[in-house]
């Protein structure tokens, strides 16, 4: 008796929570209120057998409990019930399934009038290319990745001079225009998603995925990474911002093309001047600052003394480490730049060595350092011992 008034009651919290529940899905911000359907077709077969299922445990558990004098008989079959089983269980799959196929087709089914947008994921950051003028993007090959290339464009395909690069965690979109979301993973399995859009899909290395959608309402949104991809998968995190077209064209003309981050060297030595002329300021941290947001260094990198998968940055500069073999450092700039080069070179003792290897140009890598060093220096002590190898 008891089993059958615990049974009772986790139906009955079970459909109030539901209907009560506080957690419900995020307002929709795109085209796919199909999504919301099929899951709520989903809800409702499964939630209909959870009830009957467990009402049924309640009334076979009541209706041939055991009682004195009372012997069970055994029955090896049942056609009538297993009939009944096999077209009802039947019905209900696919009724979970039919909606699932034709939602999944129209959801690799891009319309005319569509836009590329091409997505990188790499630990555990996220980089966005759009076409140019010539609404081609060029070709890509990871053989071609360095510290200025961090997107592996051909500078041979003038497909790809036009370019848009944007080496940040933030991608925007127009109001109303439907845009496919070509995907690429650098490294390991990721997944691009968005929950106000009811949209995601896997990224896989080696291969190219794709889904489309078409952003209805304006606003900022998070961007999730929904595959555990490593230590830094929660700090996987990116925004999309949809605005209408006029401030959608100002924010794309405003961005670099591939060919003018390809720059001459002159000019590449005349910015990285200009860098060295801000490091004693705060512009060259407030660079540094944003670099470690979009490189996702945050992910394992506190700044308030916190230790978290890496060493906090608080009180970092200055400090001298123990590594792992029992030697010492001083963390000073050479330091730092080496150990962000060549994190496996090195491991601080107390921490694993799990730390990706991350190309940066020498630019990237002065205000990173940069901002380091503006969190907080460590504290002044007797004097300072010398690295030892």
């Amino acid at each position: 008796m008891a089993m059958a008034v615990a049974l009772i009651l986790i139906v009955v919290a079970s459909v109030l929570f539901h209907f009560f529940s506080p957690w419900w899905a995020t307002p929709l911000a795109s085209n796919w209120r199909q999504m919301d359907d099929t899951l709520t077709i989903t809800l409702i077969i499964t939630g209909i057998f959870f009830v009957v299922i467990n009402l049924f445990i309640v009334y076979t558990l009541l209706r041939f409990r055991h009682r004195e004098g009372r012997q069970a008989a055994y029955r090896p079959e049942n056609l009538k019930l297993e009939r009944w089983l096999i077209v009802g269980t039947s019905i209900a799959i696919m009724g979970l399934l039919a909606p699932g196929l034709f939602v999944y087709a129209a959801y690799v089914t891009v319309p005319a009038n569509v836009r590329d947008v091409e997505v990188v994921g790499q630990q555990w950051q996220w980089r966005f290319r759009y076409p140019g003028p010539s609404g081609k993007l060029g070709r890509s090959s990871v053989a071609l990745i360095s510290a200025s290339n961090p997107f592996g464009l051909d500078p041979a395909d003038p497909a790809g001079q036009d370019n848009i690069l944007i080496n940040n965690n933030e991608l925007h979109l127009q109001l109303g225009q439907p845009v496919r979301m070509l995907l690429r993973s650098m490294d390991v399995l990721h997944d691009f998603y968005v929950p106000p859009f009811r949209a995601r899909m896997n990224m896989v290395p080696g291969m190219v995925t794709s889904f489309w959608f078409t952003p209805d309402k304006v606003g900022r949104y998070e961007v999730l990474c929904a595959q555990l991809c490593g230590v830094g998968h929660a700090g996987m995190r990116g925004y999309v911002v949809v605005e209408d077209a006029a401030s959608y064209q100002k924010w794309l003309k405003a961005q670099p093309t591939f060919a003018q981050s390809m720059a001459p060297p002159a000019a590449t030595a005349s910015a990285a001047a200009g860098a060295a002329v801000a490091a004693a300021g705060d512009v060259l941290a407030a660079q540094g600052k944003a670099l470690a947001e979009s490189k996702a260094c945050v992910a394992c990198h506190t700044v308030d003394g916190t230790p978290r998968v890496g060493p906090t940055w608080k009180g970092l500069y200055g400090k001298t480490e123990t590594m792992e073999n029992g030697a010492t450092a001083l963390v000073d700039e050479a330091y730092l730049k080496a150990f962000i080069r060549d994190p496996q070179a090195r491991v601080v003792k107390g921490f694993a060595p799990m730390m990706p290897k991350i190309d940066m140009s020498d630019a990237e890598l002065a205000a990173l350092v940069a901002y380091i060093k503006s969190v907080g220096a460590a504290p002044a002590a007797a004097p300072k011992q010398q690295a030892q190898q």
